[in-house]
């Protein structure tokens, strides 16, 4: 009755409280930001048929922002609206004598300056592409021209001269030449409140700030980026600009004397161009905030949100990228690689944002419904949501690592049952896996074992295996030892089968051939070493 006693209450216990399956809970991949999905939702378009890299790209400030691509000694123009279409095409071209390095659109729209390689800058009108003025000073290439942004009667360039020019544009002649400094000029930028001061950006890691106002012809404020100026642009306040070279984009206050705010170390490879890009929302606070748009040599396009010192969003493109700009309406970016593609993205309004104009001007706009309130952790329904809630921008999520998937000879290893784990390997396809297998034999000192337990088809695999990889260098220390164990251990059961007769006449004549091969490059070596050392000799 002792011996039966605890039998009936272990029997008890087990129906009493049933063990239930653990279920396996689901991973959770985390969700794309707004500002993410803002950014993902520009319809990506390519535009192929263009021969060379594309050094800069600029958009028309009046509407419907046609843009312009400058590539090779050509400067072609295209809509916007068209990058719906499959087969996306220029809507008109400027030939020119020379590379094209840099373009900009007067603040009207109607007037675009052109520079390129041969020192020339000319003045086009937009409408009918017909040049205006020429305006030859520069000795060397010019790599950047700007229009300023309140003013239709000059223009500022800048090339290899390391000579920054002030046009009259009307005369055709130089206003100022402002020098100062050591190295090629390759960017710049005019003020957004002035149309006085602009800056400019050169190879010697310096950036100049420039007032024509000021009679000695000299910058007003200097800043060292510590790297090659690839651009520079002013930020919209006008106390700021940001500033690129190397791999890293440097913010700096004007205002407090050239002190740097900020600097993103993001891109791998050289930061090529930035531009600065407006959050197109219709509503809400993040409707006038301002990004800073970058692209490198990396092919990284990154967006940096300068109010809060942080990456918002990234984007990898097939190619090293040299140019970018961004739409005053927030509808278009444009993307210029080095291998003459332009990455054009365009956004699409929603549909229910248009109804909703049309329902507006009809008269038949809807009641807004309340806002629903925000769950806080401070409310009760906040700790009574399910595991179907989505989790929001705020809230912490806890990963569950993914189990790991073991290969049936894994799994066989792991139950010591070794002769099966090597048979497992051999069928399949991976010789790597079967020297693993063999090496982890080894040990365990159970190889010879495994070879010594394994049938006659099975040991065919065997040798089949060594007759393939047993001459790869890779494996031939592992493999030939275990070749003649083999024919040691085996050689009975060898001698009885034709089949595996003739693999092993296989394994022979392939080891045979490596011994040839083997022998022919000592030979060469040989013939060849006295010629190299005569010849380190004289």
């Amino acid at each position: 009755m002792a011996e039966i006693q605890p039998q009936q209450q272990t029997t008890l216990i087990s129906k009493t409280f049933p063990i239930k399956p653990k279920l396996k809970a689901k991973p959770r991949t985390q969700s794309q930001t707004p500002e993410s999905k803002y950014w993902s939702s520009f319809k990506l378009t390519q535009i192929t048929n263009l021969i060379s890299s594309i050094p800069s790209v600029s958009f028309s400030p009046s509407a419907p922002h046609v843009f312009a691509a400058a590539h090779s000694a050509s400067l072609s123009f295209y809509s916007p609206l068209s990058l719906s279409d499959p087969d996306v095409a220029a809507s008109s071209s400027i030939s020119f004598s020379d590379v094209v390095s840099s373009l900009s659109f007067r603040h009207d729209g109607l007037l675009l300056a052109a520079a390129n390689l041969s020192g020339l800058v000319q003045v086009f009108d937009v409408k009918t592409r017909t040049p205006l003025r020429r305006l030859r000073s520069h000795t060397r290439p010019v790599h950047f021209v700007r229009y300023p942004v309140l003013d239709k009667l000059h223009l500022v360039s800048g090339g290899d001269d390391a000579i920054v020019k002030y046009w009259d544009v009307a005369g055709e002649s130089v206003v100022l030449d402002l020098v100062g400094h050591k190295d090629y000029v390759r960017c710049g930028d005019c003020s957004p409140v002035s149309g006085d001061m602009f800056v400019t950006g050169s190879y010697d890691h310096t950036v100049k700030v420039w007032d024509v106002r000021v009679e000695n012809s000299r910058s007003v404020l200097e800043v060292n980026h510590g790297k090659p100026v690839e651009d520079v642009i002013y930020l919209p306040s006008g106390g700021l600009i940001a500033t690129a070279g190397g791999n890293s984009v440097k913010i700096w206050d004007l205002i407090g004397g050239g002190r740097m705010v900020y600097c993103m170390e993001s891109h791998n490879k050289t930061v090529t161009s930035i531009c600065v890009g407006r959050v197109g929302r219709e509503s809400g606070d993040e409707s006038m905030q301002y990004r800073i748009l970058s692209v490198g040599l990396d092919g990284y396009m990154k967006v940096f949100d300068y109010a809060k010192m942080k990456v918002t969003h990234s984007k990898r493109f097939p190619a090293p990228l040299m140019s970018v700009a961004f739409s005053l309406d927030c509808m278009t970016r444009v993307i210029g690689a080095a291998n003459g593609t332009i990455f054009a993205g365009r956004r699409k309004k929603k549909e229910e944002t248009v109804e909703n104009e049309v329902r507006n001007i009809l008269g038949f706009s809807s009641i807004a419904e309340p806002e629903r309130r925000v769950l806080k952790p401070t409310y009760f329904r906040y700790f009574q949501r399910g595991q179907s809630e989505k989790p929001s921008e705020g809230d912490y999520l806890v990963m569950k690592t993914k189990k790991v998937k073991l290969a049936e000879h894994d799994k066989l290893l792991k139950k010591f049952r070794h002769r099966e784990a090597l048979v497992s390997a051999l069928g399949g396809k991976n010789p790597e896996n079967v020297v693993a297998v063999m090496e982890e034999l080894v040990a365990r000192k159970k190889l010879k074992k495994s070879v010594a337990n394994l049938d006659h088809e099975e040991l065919g695999l065997l040798l089949m295996f060594l007759q393939k990889h047993a001459t790869m260098p890779r494996y031939s220390s592992l493999l030939m030892s275990l070749t003649e164990k083999v024919i040691e251990m085996r050689a009975d059961d060898i001698r009885a089968s034709d089949t595996l007769k003739g693999q092993i006449r296989n394994l022979k004549r392939s080891i045979n051939e490596e011994i040839r091969i083997q022998q022919s490059l000592q030979e060469i070596q040989g013939i060849i070493a006295p010629l190299l050392r005569i010849t380190g000799r004289r």
